[in-house]
């Protein structure tokens, strides 16, 4: 066996198991890994401006590629600046390794500089958190963390190394080792057919296809099923682009924020849902579940047993990998012969809805309006473009009028909502690109103007390592969503960021970091603007914002319940 520096072997398993880029910012306590990965080679890192920032880069290069992507930061402050990070990844299902230096072992319980009990810190928001206490269980550790990062519901995992273990040597040979075995939860066959008897015995059923069925690579799957069985489908937001939003059977995405009109009404005229991948979040249900829950049938696929039954009590709970799932369905469905079987008066309400009940995109008005904003969205850029958005009134226009055609293309924090998410994500998303050989593919973030702000430092990380992306921002000058918020509260308090003419200068702040913006205040201004931005990105492999200054005090549709979204705009 051979003798090696202990960080050595951890640098040599993060590449066995698909890791070429990591994100993070050196400290002393994780230079012993540094100096590995100099020596070792075969890791590409980025030096993030903060340690948030390393997170969502890791976080948008596995949602883009289905890795584990890989965040380092230091001892203390540098490990508790992962936390909304590791939140972030938890809640939307996305594996990630945070791997963090500690204190020197001995010192730990004498309160030594920047020594911290970080894994107590982030047990909450992680799949598993471990300090290393041994140098010769890294190797162990490491490939632990792999798997329980991928297994099952993906999440983030965290390794604490004291810098004192990291400097050891172990006994270690990269040859004779190899990735744990992932295992994959196949469905029992005898629900699988009960599953198949209640949606054959419905009249109005509604297949709802969750970010599961992203994370399970499960989308032909779904695309087989729905045709076959000529079955209506809806996404939920983290669901969206697992197939096209154009596609004849896709209902929208039902919700009280980020939700289609006839979306919602399809769902509630629905007599049985099949959910598959989907975890019945409270901006999908609303908040009275028995309006959700109506009358209807409800069969549950997840992969993870702790979620069947936590929102909505199924009928009917099936414990599976998506994909497998559907798989098995499909051919249960074959076997039968019931190709076509949903009622056709359903596909026909369904289409009727889908036609009918929209909204408006195609204002003209000055402030800009923002739905016009999306319409130009979904007009200029392709199908294989990838899209990262955050959190705020942004988000909500964005599932309401943005069309997604594919998986993995429309990225959206969907629980934590954490502002500030989509410049560093956006840098992992292009990263991801490169290493699955499409360094070409376009990216774009939609941000809103204090999410911007938030993670605004990490500009300089793309332009420093030469990462072309396309921002556009909906500039209100407000904290929109929360003054939306505060309407039932009576009041428009401390939510106004206006000052001087517009504001923060985003355009001057872009220019600080040595990348191109412009200003937008005109509708048929937009598309040259955002053509421009194209251009411009792929000139200076830099990012380029055009900042849109849309109507200060608008609101989007939204509610309490899915059957009493308020319309704020008049309808066509």
């Amino acid at each position: 066996m051979i003798n090696m520096p202990a960080m050595h072997a951890a640098v040599h398993i993060m590449k066995d198991e698909g890791v070429d880029i990591a994100f993070g910012c050196p400290g002393a306590a994780i230079l012993p890994l540094y100096q590995a990965m100099e020596a070792v080679g075969g890791i590409e890192h980025l030096v993030v401006r903060h340690e948030e920032g390393a997170t969502h880069m890791a976080d948008g290069w596995a949602r883009t590629n289905g890795k584990v992507g890989v965040a380092l930061a230091t001892s203390g402050p540098g490990g508790t600046n992962l936390v909304t990070g590791l939140y972030t990844a938890f809640a939307d299902s996305v594996p990630m390794l945070c791997v963090t230096g500690q204190a020197v072992s001995t010192k730990l319980h004498q309160e030594a500089f920047q020594a911290v009990d970080i894994v107590e810190i982030v047990r909450p928001v992680t799949k598993w958190a471990v300090q290393i206490k041994e140098a010769a269980q890294i190797p162990w550790a490491f490939r632990e963390a792999f798997r329980i990062a991928r297994q099952g519901r993906p999440g983030p995992v965290l390794i604490d190394i004291p810098v004192d273990i990291a400097r050891r040597e172990i006994r270690y040979d990269p040859a004779l080792d190899a990735p744990l075995p992932v295992p994959v939860v196949a469905p029992h066959p005898p629900r699988v057919e009960a599953a198949l008897d209640l949606l054959l015995a419905a009249d109005r059923p509604l297949v709802l296809a969750g970010g599961g069925v992203i994370l399970a690579e499960a989308a032909a799957e779904l695309r087989a099923l729905v045709e076959y069985l000529r079955v209506p489908f809806q996404v939920t937001l983290m669901g969206k682009g697992a197939v096209e939003d154009d596609h004849e059977l896709n209902m929208g995405t039902t919700g009280i924020q980020t939700s289609q009109r006839y979306a919602n009404a399809s769902f509630l005229e629905a007599d049985f849902v099949l959910a598959v991948g989907a975890r019945f979040g409270d901006r999908h249900t609303g908040a009275d579940l028995g309006v959700y829950r109506g009358g209807r049938t409800f069969v549950q696929v997840d992969v993870e047993p702790g979620q069947l039954g936590r929102v909505v009590e199924p009928d009917l709970g099936i414990v599976s990998d998506a994909r497998l799932f559907l798989a098995a369905l499909l051919e249960a469905a074959r076997r039968r012969g019931t190709g076509a079987a949903v009622p056709a008066a359903w596909r026909e309400r369904c289409r009727h809805l889908k036609r009918t009940l929209l909204r408006r995109e195609d204002f003209d008005t000055v402030p800009i309006k923002a739905p016009r904003v999306y319409r130009e969205i979904n007009e200029i850029f392709g199908e294989d473009t990838y899209f990262v958005t955050a959190i705020g009134l942004y988000q909500i226009w964005g599932g309401q009028h943005q069309k997604a055609h594919r998986p993995r293309h429309y990225q959206v924090c969907g629980q934590a909502g954490p502002l500030g998410w989509e410049i560093p994500a956006a840098i992992g998303v292009k990263k991801a690109l490169r290493s699955l050989g499409r360094p070409d593919a376009e990216v774009v973030g939609i941000v809103g103007d204090y999410s911007f702000q938030y993670t605004v430092e990490e500009l300089a990380v793309a332009a420093q390592y030469d990462v072309p992306y396309v921002l556009i921002m909906l500039n209100n000058e407000y904290l929109g969503l929360i003054r939306q918020a505060s309407i039932g509260y009576g009041m428009n308090y401390q939510v106004d960021l206006h000052y001087d003419e517009t504001g923060t200068d985003n355009v001057a702040v872009m220019r600080a970091y040595g990348c191109s913006a412009r200003r937008v205040v005109e509708p048929g201004d937009i598309r040259p603007a955002v053509e421009w931005a194209r251009k411009e990105a792929v000139a200076t492999s830099r990012p380029v914002l055009v900042e849109i200054m849309i109507e200060r005090e608008a609101n989007t549709p939204h509610g309490t319940d899915i059957d009493a979204v308020r319309e704020y705009e008049p309808l066509p």
